[in-house]
């Protein structure tokens, strides 16, 4: 079940929304009945699937208290750690690189052995990490070890992050599923933030889409022209923002109606002067997970020895790569942002403050080319879909195509690339803190919200295309 769905918006959410403010007078009820439309939102799309995220659950739940009781015995508490991430990981990878695994054995080995087609459980990634960090964070110390299951269950299954994020530290939410209050002023806060997220996925992003897939649908050939494909590179850039940066608005406002309190995912990275800048403003949950759970453990940046921060970033990137998909080419694309990252470590580029425009371009145009290998169904494809970008295959520079695409979808060009900067964030300061502009905006806020909800639904309504990106992870 989509967030941007009509069933959604107008079955599920409301009846949830309905039923949890009736039993506001407990907190047990209203956890049990989360609970409840979590598994439900779940096994809405996927009804098989749904035992193996409560499988997963289940180990998890185990593993932490065995490691809370075994704590002080490390031998022991190492042994339930590493048990815990075999059976987590191995879950992970016989749903999403068993396939991957056993193309590459046979095409280095020529053994032909048989590739099962596994079908990929919607959102497993999360919900693996959601446990993988339950467990590390009882051992850590950082948060109590929870004895109710079903309190557990809750927080890797709860529905607005269950499928797509943000990754939710277990030290950052545990307080708040057993001690939360809710307030008018979080559910309005949180209905605005869901609509904002809501036109950035319906409006911004799919539109974009349709741009992106036709023209990537020819460039994994050799034989179209530049500016056509430098569209659909900034289309699918475009595309991605939105897709995602939009969608966990949308969970950050749902948590937000339920009294929860969910941390920022995104912080305009495409304003970016590095590209380390750009991940620490890009998906910030899975970069400050990688850094909790990995990064930090292995020594960091804090190391004497440069050549153990490379392999430490390698080992990193490496993963986040892998994370992503099980294919060459988002392998590629971690490396490529390792590459880059570890030059600016190296150089201490990202700590300059010179030639900031230049600087913009830089990580811009690096981020657009990592883009492009990460939406290439292969490595081929990539390789000619960039051919075609930097016209080596003589196919020139102008098309009827171009401009049919930018005629036609010019106003979601703009409108993208002017909300991919803080315009929103400075226009809600001014109505904080300019008394002159204050009154004015207050009025027309609540109608801007309102009128964009209804332009979504309409396009919602009278559209089938509704694609969402981070499904595939």
């Amino acid at each position: 079940m989509l967030f941007s769905s009509v069933i959604f918006l107008f079955y599920f959410l409301p009846l949830v929304l309905g039923l949890y403010y009736i039993l506001r007078f407990s907190v047990t009820a209203k956890n049990m009945l989360l609970l409840v439309a979590s598994l439900f939102f779940y096994a809405w799309g996927e009804p098989w699937f749904v035992l193996i995220m409560l499988a997963s659950i289940c180990f998890n739940y185990i593993f932490a208290l065995l490691v809370d009781k075994f704590r002080e015995r490390r031998n022991a508490a190492y042994t339930i750690i590493t048990l815990m991430l075999i059976v987590n990981l191995g879950m992970l990878f016989v749903f999403k690189y068993m396939a991957f695994a056993l193309r590459i054995v046979n095409e280095n080995t020529g053994f032909g052995l048989n590739i099962p087609n596994i079908a990929l459980p919607l959102g497993i990634s999360f919900f693996t990490f959601h446990g993988i960090s339950y467990v590390i964070d009882v051992y850590r110390g950082h948060g109590a070890v929870q004895k109710n299951l079903f309190y557990v269950a809750l927080y890797i299954s709860f529905f607005p992050q269950l499928v797509a994020g943000p990754i939710l530290r277990y030290n950052i939410i545990a307080d708040q599923i057993v001690n939360r209050k809710e307030s008018w002023d979080k559910f309005a806060l949180g209905c605005c933030r869901f609509i904002v997220g809501l036109g950035k996925k319906v409006l911004l992003s799919n539109s974009m889409a349709i741009v992106a897939d036709h023209i990537f649908s020819m460039g994994g050939t050799s034989d179209i022209p530049a500016s056509l494909a430098w569209l659909g590179a900034i289309a699918y850039t475009l595309q991605i923002y939105f897709d995602f940066s939009g969608y966990s608005d949308m969970a950050i406002g749902l948590a937000l109606m339920f009294g929860f309190k969910f941390e920022e995912n995104f912080r305009y990275p495409y304003i970016s002067r590095s590209i380390t800048e750009f991940w620490r403003r890009w998906h910030i949950s899975l970069g400050t997970w990688f850094k909790e759970y990995v990064y930090f453990p292995l020594g960091g940046s804090r190391v004497t020895n440069k050549d153990k921060m490379i392999c430490n970033l390698l080992i990193i990137w490496g993963l986040t790569g892998v994370w992503h998909g099980a294919e060459w080419t988002f392998v590629v694309w971690g490396l490529i942002n390792f590459a880059f990252i570890a030059l600016e470590k190296i150089s201490n580029f990202d700590k300059g403050t010179r030639f900031n425009p230049l600087r913009h371009l830089y990580a811009m145009f690096i981020v657009v080319i990592g883009w492009v290998i990460f939406r290439s169904p292969d490595l081929l494809q990539a390789g000619n879909y960039l051919g075609n970008m930097f016209g080596l295959y003589g196919n020139g520079f102008w098309s009827d195509t171009t401009w049919m695409f930018l005629k036609e979808y010019a106003l979601f060009f703009i409108l993208g690339i002017l909300f991919c900067m803080p315009i929103a964030t400075r226009m809600n300061k001014l109505m904080v803190d300019g008394a002159r502009f204050s009154k004015p905006l207050e009025l027309v806020y609540p109608i801007t919200i309102i009128v964009l909800f209804l332009v979504c639904v309409s396009y919602l309504v009278k559209s089938t295309y509704n694609p969402f990106i981070y499904f595939n992870f």
